[in-house]
């Protein structure tokens, strides 16, 4: 039957997180530091919300782009909030950042097109690109802090190139780019009317300050596609919400391929989105950054070379040292150690594995006395 089926979905691979995710479910007694799942419940105001829209019984079909009223909050709440300035005609309400991603390339990318990847990425990316029939090129930036440098960059751009897609806050790094990595990137897409496809699903998981958007950049506004989420801010994972943001003249286009693909995302949950916005995730992010405290403070006493995140909640160490493959590494430490990470081969990135932190305290401090007794024991063989 293959003959007879889309030669893409033979290209796809499985993704790794969810792979050694279910390695260590099948394992007795393994510890699993590998998803990006927030272990909070969704804040009570969110769920009265839906709770509410239930009982006046909004069941219906509604605007395929998302409620207006949605809208309209979301747009008021990046320009107070972040300077973005986006109208609700701007702004289609999706099913999660998957499906904003999906509906962004989908929109601009025409087979064998190029769209260039900085790893460590998600792995996301790459697969819906090539589902697309285009073509991943990725940019190595571990050997440069993880930012975008021009010399990397232009190399990797071609006649072919459509987009550049940037995640920042990173996963898996938890790097946040610099103004000055950005602005090298914009110096090089604005005159060539290659895409931005920007994607900010932790910008609400910043430790620091001086976040810098690439929507800032007005003068290349039509090549920017915005990615949001409320996912990860508002432990809201398995609501599946999230919304896409861009250029009138591009949106037009884009929401016809939401239309088409979902009709539109469930009216009570576009409730819950809008006492989301009002959440102030502070509670959770403060939880997050002394998990980061705890997380690199033990990483340090290993001996494990680690780039500090500056947002979202993933620690990337790198395991060169120990010459071993990031997949048999990982695979090891399930076995051996009853502890599972995910490879950073998973994100073009060998050499590294990724820990999340966004686990309870005392499950972070006994995965991690088990990676210091497996790390202990490859140093001594």
């Amino acid at each position: 039957m293959r003959a007879r089926m889309n030669e893409a979905a033979f290209s796809l691979k499985r993704s790794a997180i969810r792979e050694f995710s279910a390695l260590a479910k099948a394992t007795p007694g393994c510890i699993a530091l590998t998803l990006g799942e927030p272990d909070f419940d969704t804040p009570a105001p969110v769920c009265a919300a839906v709770s509410e829209a239930f009982s006046n019984h909004e069941t219906h079909y509604i605007e395929n782009g998302g409620m207006r009223a949605l809208r309209e909050k979301i747009a008021a709440f990046e320009e107070e909030k972040h300077g973005l300035c986006y109208r609700a005609e701007e702004i289609i309400v999706t099913v999660g950042a998957t499906e904003a991603l999906y509906t962004a390339f989908m929109g601009i990318l025409n087979p064998g097109d190029e769209v260039v990847i900085p790893t460590p990425a998600f792995v996301l990316y790459g697969e819906i690109v090539k589902m697309l029939r285009g073509v991943p090129v990725e940019v190595n930036t571990s050997e440069d802090g993880f930012q975008l440098t021009r010399e990397r960059l232009e190399a990797a751009i071609t006649e072919k190139t459509k987009a550049v897609i940037i995640n920042t806050p990173n996963n898996p790094t938890g790097t946040m780019y610099s103004e000055e990595s950005l602005r090298v990137l914009h110096d090089l897409v604005k005159d060539r009317g290659i895409f931005v496809i920007s994607d900010e699903v932790y910008r609400e998981l910043c430790y620091t300050g001086g976040y810098h958007s690439f929507s800032g950049f007005e003068d290349c506004r039509k090549q920017i596609l915005v990615v949001q989420s409320f996912s990860k801010p508002y432990a809201m994972t398995g609501w599946r919400m999230g919304y896409l943001m861009a250029d009138r003249d591009v949106m037009e286009r884009l929401e016809l391929i939401h239309q088409f693909t979902v009709a539109s995302t469930p009216a009570p949950f576009q409730r819950a989105c809008m006492a989301a916005l009002d959440y102030d995730p502070a509670e959770l992010r403060e939880t997050y950054r002394k998990r980061r405290t705890y997380v690199l403070s033990r990483l340090s006493g290993m001996g494990l070379p680690v780039t500090e995140p500056e947002g979202a909640f993933y620690v990337f160490p790198s395991i060169r040292e120990f010459d071993l493959p990031s997949d048999e590494f990982c695979r090891r430490m399930i076995r051996e150690a009853g502890l599972a990470a995910t490879p950073g081969s998973c994100f073009g990135a060998e050499g590294f594995i990724r820990l999340t932190y966004c686990y309870s305290d005392p499950e972070l401090e006994e995965g991690l006395n088990r990676l210091e007794r497996f790390i202990h024991i490859l140093r001594n063989r």
